[in-house]
């Protein structure tokens, strides 16, 4: 990948070291929990009031020198980033966003990416934007992602190579669909080119003003009995309503790395790799295998990861069910998951 190999960041494998389990007991201590949303503030934004705060403590020289996110590919190619660096990227991305592509805040923009560090950049530069991003994984049809579109309103896509195709081939009956962009080396036609929309862009970008309850993101469900039903998060409910989790039950710390070996498109992987870890300022760890291979995750030498007993070994399976077949009617009512 270009962005990859523009930075800086790239080494080697250091020396080697035991994958450690999380050890710490997890607290019961829970007399704290309810002063945490008594004192929800008015207005919240994940990128800017959690995020850009680790940022500044690098540059006081307050937090350990520690990478925000360390992935490797399944070549073995690695990046770590800061929490600066990672802030200076997804402020990039927030202006590819609001620039290129057009798009405002409460706009929505359904992301479909494996695990590489675009698909970070991308969505913290949505939460800086104020732009609402649905994850989706990598395994649907071109037949459930007509459905997302549809059903979500969705104004722009984000994907790669493999799912571009079916992006196209379902497009024209997605009236509101106004933007698709590829992350990829190469480009497609009628697709907006990421990687260079990305080095073009300025990385000063201030932060939309976001309320605690305006929407972050949503996530399809699993379509068990009936089509996927979007479930709506906002800004305080995963960006604040998982400090408990991280601190309390996986003892998170600056100090810590955390492993999330879920699909991007489930909400798990939001817990594992995104808000969990950020909000104790811990290393969110990520390997970039495709397809889950068990000797894989157990032979990863040179690194010291606490796994996540939250996450899922298990890829997902297609969003089809017995309803769906009997053609059921699309479902476009968002169910709100305040906690």
């Amino acid at each position: 990948m270009k962005l990859l190999a523009r930075l800086p960041v790239l080494r080697s494998f250091g020396a080697p070291y035991r994958i450690k389990i999380c050890s710490r007991a997890a607290s019961t201590d829970f007399a704290d929990y309810g002063a945490l949303f008594r004192e929800v503030p008015e207005n919240f934004n994940f990128a800017s009031d959690v995020l850009d705060k680790w940022s500044q403590k690098e540059k006081d020289g307050k937090r350990p020198s520690k990478p925000a996110l360390w992935w490797i590919s399944e070549k073995g190619e690695e990046v770590r980033w800061s929490f600066e660096e990672l802030g200076a990227l997804s402020r990039r991305a927030a202006n590819v966003l609001s620039a290129s592509c057009d798009l405002h805040k409460g706009d929505r923009v359904l992301v479909i990416l494996p695990r590489i560090p675009e698909w970070w950049v991308v969505t913290v530069g949505c939460m800086r934007a104020g732009i609402v991003f649905l994850p989706a994984t990598v395994l649907l049809t071109a037949k459930d992602i007509l459905y997302r579109l549809q059903a979500s309103k969705v104004k722009a896509v984000v994907t790669n190579d493999a799912v571009a195709p079916l992006v196209d081939s379902v497009a024209s009956d997605c009236r509101f669909l106004k933007s698709r962009i590829l992350v990829s080396e190469g480009g497609r036609e009628g697709w907006l080119h990421f990687d260079s929309l990305l080095k073009a862009a300025s990385d000063q970008h201030q932060p939309v003003k976001t309320r605690s309850q305006d929407p972050m993101t949503i996530y399809f469900t699993s379509g068990t009995t009936g089509y996927p039903k979007m479930v709506e998060h906002s800004c305080c409910n995963l960006g604040l309503g998982l400090a408990v989790a991280g601190r309390d039950w996986m003892g998170l710390d600056p100090e810590a790395m955390m492993w999330g070996l879920s699909d991007t498109g489930w909400v798990k992987f939001a817990f594992g790799a995104v808000y969990a870890p950020w909000l104790q300022g811990s290393c969110v760890f990520a390997h970039g295998q495709m397809q889950f291979e068990p000797t894989a995750v157990l032979n990863i030498e040179g690194r010291s990861v606490p796994l996540s007993s939250c996450e899922n070994f298990e890829e997902d399976e297609p969003m089809h069910s017995e309803a769906a077949h009997n053609k059921e009617s699309i479902n476009k009512t968002v169910i709100k998951a305040n906690y």
